[in-house]
């Protein structure tokens, strides 16, 4: 079997640009010595409408043994009788972060306007191990936005009786950068083998973390993927399960905090969109006097810290679709330690935005603190049915981006969001259009509040829509209407 272990293609326009996102020439055979052997890269077709990159590598077992870097197959000669010569395992993508480190970085010194360009590409892994099969390989890849084509090895094509071998034929292919394609490929290998030829520390949580940054966190394969990653050690796994979630925390936040930056240098810092949004929100909430307050996509409970603090609020709600937000939220709320008096007052409950819930029923107010975007758009029928419909709240409050304003965000790809998890970024007339429409098909007013500094021309950052349901009151604790609301 040919040491090939990984084409990658671009059916771009001028698709001869990919050797300038690779920084490696079409014309030339470049190798590169590795630990564990010698990586080989040449472009077998390099035209204007198709082209090809080729990643060959050559192991040297004998290197590999006298560094002592081969661990996790189970037999004595192991080390001597083992498949990587022939695979695309952990070595395939030691060599990739080798070979490509610049292209991975997303970096395109020569050719800048190439950085964060979507291309059309295909990857071809002839002898892909996979402990879990065709079947893991395409859940895998396939959350990923890649369409997957896989087909598994026979053991010994003479003697079908055998059965299928674990090396899978796989053919990926999808519109993405090429930083994206290749982190997907850096992390995702040595998960699908299992195994790696080496022997794992803290340092693999940092590659990680670097590699999956920017789409683990919301992976459904998630924690399998950091168990085999770094080898089912559990230590290893929280830690990087805590380093995601604060990366996690901070890019919105970062994203956001640089119009601010950039445009008004001269002046102090100015306090983070974050915290004036939850801010605005609370101000909301106290202006409808609300008093039971359900907080709908919580997520690690920062809007549910100013809720407890304020006594004015009597019951307040998180709830999150995943049990680990939950835990987060409980720990960082220092839930056990919490006063009896405010414990009292907050609940933890895991639900779904788009599925009814009867507990949810009959609250002052709901909130979707920056909720909606995560969702894909064929879902938000049955987010408005849950809430509106079935919950029916006295109000709902809702906060999302507003897309026009990223263009004060320079970090920003033309076109991107300001979250990987986004689904989609509304335009002030496009949220406010929805708005009404939900408002109107289930019996509810709505208003739109700016949050954070007002652009002339591209709006606030953030904006907010606040619905009160039509001909109804919140009422004070001794039964007394609050505000009649008008049609």
């Amino acid at each position: 079997m040919a040491p090939v272990f990984l084409t990658l293609t671009s059916t771009a326009p001028n698709a001869t640009d990919l050797g300038f996102l690779l920084h490696k020439h079409p014309d030339r055979v470049q190798s590169f010595d590795l630990s564990v052997g010698t990586a080989h890269v040449f472009y077998p077709r390099a035209d204007d409408d198709r082209c090809t990159v080729a990643l060959l590598v050559e192991v040297d077992p004998i290197r590999l043994v006298r560094g002592r870097r081969f661990g996790g197959d189970g037999f004595a000669l192991a080390q001597y009788v083992n498949d990587r010569p022939h695979a695309a395992s952990s070595m395939l993508a030691v060599a990739l972060g080798r070979v490509f480190r610049s292209a991975m970085r997303g970096r395109c010194k020569e050719r800048p306007d190439l950085e964060g360009a979507l291309l059309p590409l295909e990857i071809h892994l002839p002898s892909l191990p996979s402990s879990g099969g065709a079947d893991l390989v395409e859940r895998l890849f396939a959350p990923l936005g890649w369409r997957v084509t896989a087909s598994t090895h026979p053991l010994d094509p003479e003697v079908p009786s055998w059965g299928e071998s674990r090396y899978v034929d796989t053919h990926l292919a999808g519109t993405m950068t090429l930083d994206a394609a290749l982190s997907h490929l850096y992390v995702l290998l040595p998960v699908l083998d299992g195994a790696k030829h080496y022997w794992v520390s803290t340092e693999e949580i940092d590659k990680l973390v670097r590699g999956g940054g920017t789409w683990l966190r919301t992976h459904p394969e998630r924690d399998l993927i950091m168990r085999r990653y770094l080898a089912h050690q559990s230590g290893y796994v929280s830690d990087a399960a805590e380093r995601l979630a604060a990366l996690d925390d901070t890019m919105s936040a970062q994203v956001e905090e640089q119009a601010d930056t950039a445009t008004n240098e001269q002046s102090e810092q100015r306090e983070p969109l974050v915290r004036i949004r939850r801010a605005a929100v609370l101000a909301e909430l106290r202006t409808l006097r609300a008093t039971r307050v359900v907080d709908l996509g919580c997520g690690e409970g920062a809007l549910l810290r100013d809720l407890i603090a304020d006594p004015s609020f009597t019951e307040i709600v998180g709830v999150d679709v995943a049990p680990r937000e939950l835990d987060r939220a409980a720990r960082r709320l220092d839930l056990d330690r919490m006063p009896d008096s405010q414990r009292a007052r907050l609940s933890l409950l895991q639900s779904s935005a788009t599925y009814r819930d009867s507990r949810l029923e009959g609250y002052d107010a709901i909130v979707l603190m920056e909720v909606v975007e995560h969702l894909d758009p064929e879902r938000l029928p049955a987010l408005e049915r849950t809430v509106f419909a079935h919950a029916r709240p006295s109000a709902v409050v809702v906060t999302t981006p507003n897309v026009e304003f990223n263009a004060r965000y320079e970090s920003l790809r033309a076109g991107g969001m300001r979250h990987p998890d986004h689904r989609f970024e509304w335009s002030r007339a496009e949220f406010e259009a929805w708005a009404r429409r939900a408002g109107n098909a289930h019996g509810y007013d709505v208003r739109f509040v700016p949050i954070g500094e007002l652009d002339p021309d591209l709006g606030p950052p953030t904006q907010m829509a606040v619905f009160t349901r039509i001909t109804d009151a919140l009422e004070t604790s001794d039964g007394e209407p609050r505000a009649e609301v008008s049609a």
